[in-house]
């Protein structure tokens, strides 16, 4: 399309003014505006560009290559919205109106039926009208307004794709939070989703404007409003970022209780997104390469293991499974077979040691806790446990493997009473989704504490695999973890947080469904927390503190413990069966 003789956007402060006093005020003295504010040099882009008269999508691409703006991350994000149906895609307000363009752009390049929601400042730009719906965010009793959400809901309901820019103005310095920040947003997205069950996909947008900007709105805040011409040309060769995660469903928003939390839950997840509070784990090291796995071992010599243990060792037998414990003094054999499990387990993970077999020194003197399948003449799954007293009494706290994790004082659990270490665990990848495996192995903890009745408290540390986003493990330890009372980590995980974190975290407490929601939304693969976490957790469990294990290829470790006595009566109930009274009125004197 060729460009039209005249300008078809009147880039002058006059030719918006209204019939007014104060109207006449500004054609009077508006070119002296132009000038100040920054209007002349856009006029100067919008000719020497040839911009008038363009399609809306030719129009916001030419005008960007003119500003010199550079945007990356744009498939990142394109990949996560939806190529149909409604969505609601929002977005942090850094710059105030480049970022309405560079997002209308791009979205709808993916998807014709692209609306913003945007500025009135915008319409400035005859040509690339049709993008927006716009709102005066200065006057929220505007009538322009309730047309806008009026919009907004007809175009979600039409199944169309809708960008949101809650804050409805430029980020700026805020003295309460000391930093450079989104204002609050507003909760229209979160009822725009509730009403028309539209999922929505925060992204968030790098970078800020100059700090000239930001000292001039903290002298006045209109400066912000009369400087943001001037700022779009302080982006020349500026790289714009763009960062998404996950889609959040209505589902994840109904775990948050009413709809400002809810809100602050998208915002939260937006701002997660901000690679500057991001730290990605260490690579490993690519020069040693995984050995090859021992053969799994003789299953007739397993059998005569199993068949020469004393019988209080037999645990507990449902359908095919038994559940045994034994020592590797016992049944070398099998306690062979758990270590080639453990690491062929592991090693999905990005846990594995890399070994032949998963096994050290602590294999010889901690208890081994397993289930074997007659049916299939194999171990299913396992526990290593350490019995914190015998283990004790032969060398002090560095016969406990957690202790070369973690520097245990005189005050901690593990030094005050007889206690269970519990690690090692896994369930083979034939039975990691069925529900009998985590609960054959429960119940069989339960019924060793039955027969030894004066251990009452386990503890242990449920590993946080560097397949989760360090973001992710950053969350875990920042929600979970409530006593660091006599315990500190020997190599502390130190993941970065976002403020907004914070913010959201002193608001009001994270339930683990919530944290649940919060890390789905970070994970590539929308995975959960760890479903041991969520064991503990059941049990009424304290978190401790968050190590990293140097002997577990430097895998992060929430470190807990569990008063079993106190854990709620409808799991003691189901793991210790008809001898949970007995265990509970057990008499340590």
């Amino acid at each position: 399309m060729e460009p039209l003789d005249k300008p078809y956007s009147d880039l002058r402060l006059a030719a918006m003014a209204p019939n007014t006093f104060m109207g006449k005020i500004l054609k009077i003295f508006g070119p002296l505006l132009d000038k100040l504010l920054g209007i002349n040099k856009l006029r100067n882009v919008y000719e020497s560009c040839q911009l008038s008269g363009l399609d809306k999508q030719q129009f916001s691409q030419k005008l960007l290559d003119g500003l010199g703006v550079q945007v990356s991350g744009v498939n990142g994000v394109l990949e996560k919205v939806p190529q149909s149906g409604r969505c609601v895609v929002v977005c942090n307000h850094p710059y105030g109106m480049i970022e309405g363009v560079i997002i209308a752009h791009l979205l709808t390049a993916f998807r014709s039926d692209t609306q913003v929601m945007a500025n009135v400042g915008l319409q400035i730009f005859k040509e690339i009208k049709g993008y927006f719906i716009f709102a005066n965010p200065l006057k929220p009793k505007a009538k322009i307004n309730t047309l806008a959400i009026k919009q907004c809901f007809s175009h979600l309901e039409n199944d169309g794709l809708l960008v949101v820019f809650p804050a409805g103005r430029v980020s700026f310095f805020q003295s309460d939070k000391q930093r450079i920040t989104d204002g609050d947003w507003n909760r229209l997205v979160i009822k725009l989703a509730q009403k028309t069950r539209a999922p929505i996909l925060p992204v968030f947008i790098s970078g800020t404007n100059s700090q000239l900007f930001h000292r001039m709105g903290r002298i006045y805040y209109r400066f912000r409003l009369l400087m943001l011409a001037h700022e779009m040309f302080k982006l020349q060769a500026h790289n714009i970022n763009l960062k998404t995660n996950n889609l959040l469903s209505i589902k994840q928003l109904n775990e948050f209780k009413g709809i400002k939390r809810m809100n602050d839950f998208v915002r939260l997840q937006c701002y997660l997104n901000d690679e500057n509070y991001f730290t990605p784990w260490l690579e490993d090291d690519a020069s040693m390469p995984f050995k090859n796995i021992i053969p799994t071992a003789d299953k007739i010599t397993i059998k005569s293991e199993l068949a020469q243990l004393p019988d209080e060792q037999h645990l507990l037998d449902f359908k095919s499974f038994s559940v045994y414990y034994g020592y590797q003094n016992q049944m070398p054999l099998c306690v062979q077979e758990i270590t080639r499990l453990r690491e062929i387990t592991f090693r999905t993970l990005d846990e594995g040691s890399g070994e032949i077999c998963d096994t050290d020194k602590f294999d010889a003197t901690y208890m081994h806790l397993f289930i074997f399948d007659h049916k299939n003449e194999e171990i299913i799954g396992a526990y290593r446990i350490g019995q914190t007293d015998l283990l004790q009494n032969k060398g002090g706290v560095s016969q406990l493997y957690l202790s070369q994790m973690f520097n245990f004082s005189a005050g901690f659990i593990n030094q005050q009473q007889p206690c269970l270490e519990m690690g090692r665990s896994f369930i083979i990848a034939a039975h990691q989704n069925s529900f009998h495996g985590l609960l054959l192995l429960w119940k069989g903890i339960g019924a060793f504490v039955c027969q030894n009745p004066h251990y009452r408290t386990l503890y242990g540390t449920v590993s946080l695999s560097k397949l989760y986003d360090p973001r992710s493990v950053a969350l875990i330890d920042e929600v979970m973890v409530t006593n660091k009372d006599g315990v500190n980590a020997k190599e502390a995980f130190k993941g970065k947080l976002h403020p907004e974190v914070k913010d959201f975290i002193s608001a009001a407490p994270v339930e683990l469904n919530q944290l649940s929601a919060l890390v789905m939304g970070i994970e590539e693969d929308s995975k959960d927390i760890p479903v041991l976490l969520k064991q503990y957790h059941k049990l009424g469990a304290i978190f401790h503190c968050t190590g990293i294990d140097v002997n577990f290829n430097h895998t992060p470790g929430l470190l807990l413990s569990v008063n079993l006595p106190e854990a709620p009566e409808k799991l003691l109930k189901l793991y210790l069966g008809s001898s949970k009274a007995a265990y509970l009125n057990y008499d340590k004197s």
